[in-house]
């Protein structure tokens, strides 16, 4: 077995990147689409993975009931195959990617089956973030600790040969930050008060990347209410990150951009397109009227391959921005959970800002259909991948 896994490795690595890239797109909508297909017509028949919908006075969500959930898991698998497959699974950031869908499908395959076997409630939500945070820990400790993971300054590459080999990897942490500056450190923030401090830097980076870990993958959870909507937001904001890894993967077309050069992060590139193959194969079943939903398996999977994905090509701090559905609909509940606790309190009367949380909800409960409130939020998506493009290149 093993023996065979090194063959598939050297033969993977002998094919241009972007044929195995092509390829391993095409594999994952094909495996997609023919799971979801099986599903689909099994549960009709057998009806044993039903979503139980609930009561929330929306328009047409009785219709959903007993629609097959759980879709998250050929999420996870037909995005794993072609990564196997057609990539070179020695490379520490295809090793991270991995464990990060294994770790967060199996957090949300728990939840999954809790709700359906047990209640509706399903895990913890101090379970669901006590699992965020470990996996926090371990991305933010292995980017900063690991050997092999360097970065080269865009300011130390030539657009002609030779190219420069002075790479960096010292005390710190380099990343981007747009328009002030595209290079930032965070040493820089220890440094302002002393300088020896700088190899503490990983106190200052873990917990951002803790934060940005559980914060994408509870938002694209809480986003995931409305047909097509998590798959469609995800796919425009996996297409932007998959165009910056292959920025950063090239010496040229890192000087040019004015990137960080990243080494041996072309790698990446198969799993991002891997990803996004099944996104779209699910997304074909998952338009409305949705003929299957992804579970907290695909949600919370989805938030942390975003968040994991920016952290490796050093893109965090865009992800506000970039990810700002995400963000928006996080903010929406804790502000709506706020006010009415803090009216309540106040007034004897608890009050609403939205009429119902996340914000997709609102929308619904003033009156628009889902499928325009999807179309809608698929052009803010595309706007703010068209923004984040610009700051970085600015």
């Amino acid at each position: 077995m093993y023996d065979n896994m090194v063959f598939l490795n050297k033969t993977s690595s002998s094919f241009p990147l972007f044929f195995r890239a092509g390829v391993s797109f095409i594999l994952s909508i094909c495996i997609a689409l023919f799971f979801y297909k099986v599903i689909i017509f099994w549960n009709q028949k057998k009806n044993r993975i039903g979503e139980q919908i609930r009561d929330l006075g929306l328009t047409g969500q009785k219709e959903k009931e007993g629609t097959p959930t759980m879709g998250g898991i050929i999420i996870i698998v037909s995005t794993l195959i072609p990564t196997i497959f057609f990539s070179i699974l020695s490379n520490i950031y295809v090793i991270i990617l991995i464990i990060t869908t294994l770790w967060m499908g199996g957090l949300g395959f728990i939840d999954d089956y809790i709700k359906i076997k047990y209640n509706k409630h399903g895990l913890s939500a101090i379970l669901k973030i006590l699992g965020q945070i470990i996996l926090g820990i371990f991305i933010g400790s292995t980017m900063y600790f690991h050997k092999n993971i360097t970065t080269i300054s865009c300011k130390n590459l030539c657009v002609k040969p030779p190219y420069s080999v002075a790479v960096e990897k010292k005390h710190g942490f380099k990343t981007t930050f747009p328009i002030i500056r595209n290079e930032f450190d965070y040493a820089d923030i220890l440094c302002l008060h002393n300088e020896k401090w700088k190899k503490y830097t990983w106190i200052i980076f873990i917990p951002i990347v803790i934060f940005f870990i559980t914060s994408l993958s509870n938002g694209a959870n809480l986003t995931d209410g409305i047909d097509g909507l998590t798959a469609g937001v995800s796919s425009i904001i996996l297409g932007t990150l998959s165009l910056f890894s292959l920025i950063s993967s090239n010496k040229i077309f890192s000087s040019y951009f004015h990137f960080i050069y990243i080494p041996y992060i072309g790698e990446i590139v198969i799993f991002s397109f891997s990803f996004l193959g099944s996104l779209i194969g699910f997304l074909w079943f998952n338009s409305y009227p949705a003929q299957i939903f992804m579970g907290d398996t695909g949600s919370l999977t989805i938030g942390g391959i975003i968040a994991t994905l920016a952290i490796i090509t050093r893109k965090e701090l865009i992800l506000p921005i970039l990810c700002g559905i995400f963000f928006i609909e996080n903010i929406s509940v804790i502000v709506q959970v706020f006010y009415f606790r803090f009216s309540k309190k106040k007034y004897g009367i608890g009050k609403r800002i939205f009429l119902m949380a996340p914000l997709h909800h609102h929308f619904q409960k003033i009156g628009y259909h889902e499928s325009k409130i999807v179309n809608r939020f698929f052009i803010i998506q595309m706007m703010l991948s068209m923004v984040v493009l610009i700051l970085l290149i600015l």
